[in-house]
């Protein structure tokens, strides 16, 4: 949904017609949106498996 907004604001941006500069920190924005949406699902499962790890930690610690 907020890479949508970002490509609906972009288009506006791009509507204007108010120089080159927008058009070019616009699409750097979608880049970098882009780029941390992958690595979010690319650590997902590292995330999740270290988490887990600490979890029993404090469970078998705690008994």
């Amino acid at each position: 949904m907020v890479l949508y907004q970002v490509l609906q604001a972009w288009l506006n941006q791009m509507k204007r017609e108010e120089g080159q500069g927008m058009a070019e920190y616009g699409l750097i924005l979608v880049l970098v949106a882009v780029a941390l949406i992958g690595a979010f699902i690319a650590l997902s499962g590292g995330i999740e498996s270290v988490l887990s790890q600490v979890a029993s930690g404090l469970g078998a610690g705690g008994s």
